[in-house]
């Protein structure tokens, strides 16, 4: 009977040590290197487009060479100038017919339907907005990497929403039913922070951390910028899933399609959207 237990035991460990190795990504399409400094993707998938910010210039330069790309699921470039006049636009986020755009010291709001600018939020007091996630009402959450201060935007008013000694570097922001995933690019450090404004460490992946998607109850994907993506489990264990960094590829702000499963990842300096299909 305990050779028997220990028997199952021993498999069910390995089997679990199996299922934590299953997770992979496999590239599906890459696109034509026209895009000038992808930052970010959002899939919209009522309108069944990519939209990727663009930098082109410096990414904290107000140059007014920042624009938005629309790509198709496939990886066709269909408008490479859908959206122009930005400075350095990097997170997005979506909420009915709106599009935000986290914009150096402003949120830029453009309209779905025609492509254009139809506000500019500045914030007072920030230095380098960096991502963007959108909640279920509509609160718009964006990241101050540099002042490490979160902010929200409720019916496009400004106002600071958390700051913590904690924070040495934040980026990647993503709106859940009960908070927020905070991700800290200066060590790696993944936090949740309760709606109640609990800030609780969850995870570690690594220096660089940039972007945060959701894949399974309680489990998600983390980009690095350097060229990594990892997952982590409802346990919090991380697994790196993908290295670019001797490509000198990297792994911005990314996104994922639940239904078909694809993880896009914008490669910055590499002037393209790579996607990936992720398995479990």
């Amino acid at each position: 009977m305990k050779r028997n237990l220990a028997a199952l035991i021993a498999f069910a460990l390995l089997t679990s040590g199996n299922a934590a190795m299953a997770q992979k990504l496999i590239l599906k399409w890459k696109t034509d290197t026209l895009l000038r400094v992808p930052e970010s993707v959002l899939f919209d998938a009522g309108k069944n487009v990519l939209y990727v910010s663009c930098i082109e210039g410096k990414a904290e330069e107000k140059d007014g060479k920042g624009s938005i790309a629309k790509v198709s699921p496939d990886g066709k470039i269909e408008k490479l100038n859908w959206a122009t006049g930005l400075d350095a636009p990097k997170g997005l986020g979506l909420y009915k017919n709106s599009l935000y755009v986290a914009d150096i010291t402003r949120v830029d709001v453009i309209d779905i339907t025609t492509g254009k600018v139809t506000d500019k939020i500045e914030i007072e007091g920030t230095q380098f907005l960096n991502d963007i996630t959108v909640d279920k009402n509509g609160d718009v959450y964006v990241s101050d990497s540099r002042t490490n201060k979160i902010f929200v935007l409720k019916n496009k008013k400004p106002e600071l929403y958390f700051e913590s000694p904690e924070f040495k570097g934040i980026n990647g922001l993503l709106a859940l039913q009960d908070g927020l995933y905070v991700l800290d690019f200066s060590n790696g450090a993944n936090y949740k922070l309760s709606a109640d404004k609990k800030l609780t460490k969850v995870a570690e992946t690594s220096q660089g951390a940039d972007g945060v998607v959701m894949v399974g109850k309680n489990e998600y994907l983390v980009s690095n910028w350097n060229g990594e993506v990892y997952f982590v489990g409802a346990d919090g264990k991380s697994q790196k899933l993908l290295d670019t960094k001797d490509q000198k590829i990297s792994a911005a702000d990314i996104e994922y399609d639940m239904k078909s499963k694809t993880l896009f990842v914008p490669t910055f300096y590499g002037n393209s959207v790579m996607a990936y299909s992720f398995t479990k």
